[in-house]
């Protein structure tokens, strides 16, 4: 078998991820992982206030950690880097994911890379331009252009993605979207190839750990998800992050509300006025919980902010304290709402 070391595979399908590291007798560690409610490994997920921009990372309870965008400044770089570094000290497959090719999505990404060396680069394959270059987007072009690159489409697999081996566990991650035969997602290319627009050719993404669930839409727009609803698996999902950031030109039309029945809609940080905030489901706002962090162990989600003063009456009080400034908790649902 190819040593988890050896080059990265960039065409899609189960090629292995490149490993943190090579010690063997670190590799099989996930048999002495955490267990959750259910018997399956707890996870942590958190959602960064990064300003007008996506940033997460999920500490996996199997031997991963996946960081998804990013949207570093100098005012808090070195704070989320050392966060990320202290977080994923112990995984030994460390993942980017890049939804698509804007600025608030990989900002920063050279400084996430000098300090963290990005060693799989996950991406939809794309030839979108800039008008003007910043260094950011001649990084992550870099990174979307290397042999670190693994092209992210539907339905794709990967160790240690969603495929396991006798070596390790997966992480839970799957890809519902882009489809890259589908007309529309073929049209959102050619306007990013032109330098016009980005937003409608981000992914879709998925991460399941025991009967909880998680979404992340990038910046898909309305009119767009519209337009693919019959094309893409929509499945009841926990928590759902709001396409673009939470804004109105993001808004999750009620065709995909219908099917993914979320608990809880994040929706992310921009002016008040631009949001729209889903009367009739259950929301947490970036805008005023700041960080938010999900510790997960299959069968309910502890939820935390980084705004001490942020309260809810309306999740259970478990009195946790994993983390700093417990906001409560929720059971996952495993039926539809009626």
């Amino acid at each position: 078998m190819k040593s988890p070391n050896q080059a990265v595979h960039r065409a899609n399908g189960p090629a292995p991820a490149t490993s943190n590291k090579a010690n063997p007798e670190i590799q099989n560690k996930f048999l002495g992982a955490k267990q959750g409610a259910l018997g399956v490994e707890m996870a942590v997920i958190k959602s960064f206030s990064v300003g007008n921009g996506d940033m997460f990372y999920i500490c996996h309870g199997s031997d991963n950690f996946t960081t998804i965008d990013c949207n570093l400044s100098e005012a808090n770089a070195d704070r989320i880097i050392a966060e990320l570094k202290r977080q994923s000290a112990d995984k030994n497959v460390l993942r980017f994911i890049c939804t698509h090719p804007d600025e608030d999505h990989f900002g920063g990404i050279e400084l996430l890379d000098a300090a963290m060396p990005i060693k799989n680069f996950y991406v939809v394959r794309n030839q979108a331009i800039k008008p003007s270059k910043s260094e950011s987007f001649k990084h992550y072009c870099k990174l979307r252009d290397s042999d670190k690159a693994f092209y992210i489409s539907k339905g794709c697999t990967r160790k240690w993605m969603n495929l396991e081996d006798d070596e390790r566990k997966s992480a839970g991650m799957h890809i519902l979207w882009p489809d890259v035969d589908n007309k529309h997602f073929k049209e959102a290319l050619q306007q990013a190839a032109e330098g016009k627009a980005y937003n409608n050719t981000s992914a879709v993404i998925r991460y399941a750990i025991g009967d909880t669930s998680f979404m992340w839409l990038g910046d898909l727009e309305t009119e767009f998800m519209e337009s693919i609803v019959d094309s893409i698996k929509l499945e009841k999902t926990t928590v759902v992050f709001a396409a673009h950031h939470g804004r109105q030109s993001g808004r999750i039309p009620h065709s995909w509300l219908d099917k993914l029945d979320p608990q809880i809609i994040v929706i992310g940080e921009a002016p008040s006025r631009e949001l729209h905030y889903y009367g009739g489901y259950t929301t947490l706002t970036q805008n005023t919980a700041g960080d938010i962090t999900f510790d997960c162990d299959g069968e309910q989600i502890h939820i935390y902010s980084s705004n001490e003063d942020f309260k809810r009456r309306d999740f259970k009080n478990l009195d946790k304290t994993a983390f700093k400034h417990y906001v409560g908790s929720i059971t996952a649902e495993t039926t539809y709402t009626p």
